[in-house]
């Protein structure tokens, strides 16, 4: 049954890939919850996080419902009352506190099921391009809710994960800052994912040809120590560098400087896990909303990139003179190999940001450093549908949330899967969110 569901076109992968896959996304989630007992198994009902027992079942089951059910025809679930308890889509947020879930080792055992019996299923050699695309799209789902697991950790306070997949990235040298811009010509610009891109999500089509201005954009992200200067100036008291949503948002939180800061006696702190650090005045600044980005903006005297614009800064190489784009664009900022532990900091295993000027040989052919890893970057752009939207096999993972004003999010972060986000991908979050591995950069008006 294997061939017969509509999927993308997708290039075809080994079965051995695949199982490699979904056995390193299973690691990394179970490195992530294995020390999450008793009380720590639910948490406090917050708007911003699920309960890790329910979303731990809620992994399996998005397996379970996809690749079994959906495209290899099983008539039952591995678990009995797994839709029930875990289809977030049916599920209201609230409610998933008071569900009868299992224990959290009948909780793995039921995702060790459903992880046999979906390898039981592959090919010995290569696999068909529904296996191969569907068997992603759980993957690459199971890695989005190890970030969110990550950022949970963080929110609730709880110690940073030890990771037991054995990698240990090269060290990185304290660079400091990267200041300066860089002038982006403008042209035609083809926007999305066509069909070279290994995995794309339907929210990435249809590429369609949008025309770009000039533009100066920075060379880096916004920096902690960049961003302080905009507290100590007043920036959380003075409404007219807000928006009338930010600086309403601003005052009932009650903010006066990001989320995870207080005064230390030696400088500014950051609650980062469960423990108080001093502030790194060169990494990004982080866990950041919309609002508080746009509102740094203005007092600057800045803007936010477009995504338009952060796609050009980040895949496009500039002609000889300066004065054109080349045609064409990159897979990611320096070119088409995948991103490696020298190029990126991605994949967790650093567990916090670097400096910004880290990574040189990341950048990207504008000048443009860590457009992929450290943080995500906030756009000024709406998450809208491209021209010719059509929801992929996972109906829910973009159509319901485009009216919603949620923003676009380009390059991924320090806790994001290296094999999730290329110079295409879009992550949307609301403005209010400042919770998340979120940073920005900003552009000269």
């Amino acid at each position: 049954m294997t061939e017969s569901i509509d999927v993308p076109a997708t290039r075809r992968l080994h079965a051995r890939d695949l199982v490699r896959m979904v056995d390193d996304a299973r690691r990394r989630t179970l490195d992530l919850t294995r020390d999450l007992t008793g009380d720590r198994q639910f948490g406090p009902n917050l708007r911003i996080v699920n309960p890790p027992l329910w979303e731990v079942g809620h992994v399996g089951f998005f397996h379970d419902y996809f690749a079994l059910r959906t495209l290899h025809g099983l008539p039952d679930y591995q678990q009995p009352d797994a839709e029930r308890l875990y289809d977030s889509s049916s599920i209201h947020h609230d409610d998933r506190w008071d569900l009868p879930l299992p224990t959290m080792q009948g909780t793995l055992d039921y995702l060790e099921s459903v992880r046999n019996a979906m390898v039981a299923r592959l090919p010995e050699g290569e696999a068909s391009e529904a296996e191969s695309y569907v068997y992603q799209l759980t993957v690459l789902h199971e890695d989005m809710h190890a970030e969110a697991f990550t950022y949970t950790r963080q929110t609730l306070g709880y110690p940073p994960p030890e990771f037991t997949d054995g990698v240990t990235p090269p060290p990185v040298e304290v660079t400091g800052s990267l200041r300066g811009d860089v002038r982006v010509p403008g042209g035609a610009h083809l926007l999305g994912s066509d069909d070279s891109v290994p995995f794309r999500f339907d929210n990435e089509k249809q590429p369609h040809t949008v025309e770009v201005a000039p533009f100066v954009i920075a060379r880096a992200p916004v920096t902690n120590a960049e961003f302080a200067a905009f507290v100590e100036d007043g920036g959380y008291r003075r409404a007219e560098l807000w928006s009338e949503e930010g600086w309403r948002w601003c005052r009932e939180r009650g903010q006066e400087a990001p989320l995870y800061w207080r005064r230390g006696e030696d400088g500014w702190e950051i609650r980062w896990f469960d423990r108080w650090v001093p502030l790194q005045p060169h990494h990004p600044v982080c866990f950041v909303s919309l609002h508080e980005a746009e509102a740094y903006c203005r007092w600057a005297g800045r803007r936010l990139p477009t995504e338009a614009e952060w796609e050009v800064a980040a895949s496009r190489v500039p002609a000889a003179d300066g004065n054109a784009l080349v045609p064409g664009k990159r897979l990611y900022p320096w070119g088409d190999t995948p991103p490696s532990p020298s190029l990126v900091n991605m994949d967790g295993h650093r567990l916090g940001c670097v400096d910004v000027a880290a990574f040189p040989e990341g950048e990207s052919a504008m000048g443009c450093r860590q457009m992929l890893g450290n943080v995500w970057e906030w756009t000024a752009s709406l998450f809208k549908p491209y021209p010719g939207f059509e929801a992929d096999l996972y109906k829910d993972y973009s159509a319901p949330w485009f009216e919603e004003g949620r923003h676009v999010l380009r390059g991924g972060a320090w806790a994001t899967r290296s094999r999730l986000v290329h110079n295409g991908h879009r992550n949307y979050f609301t403005p209010d969110r400042n919770d998340i591995f979120a940073g920005f950069r900003t552009c000269a008006v």
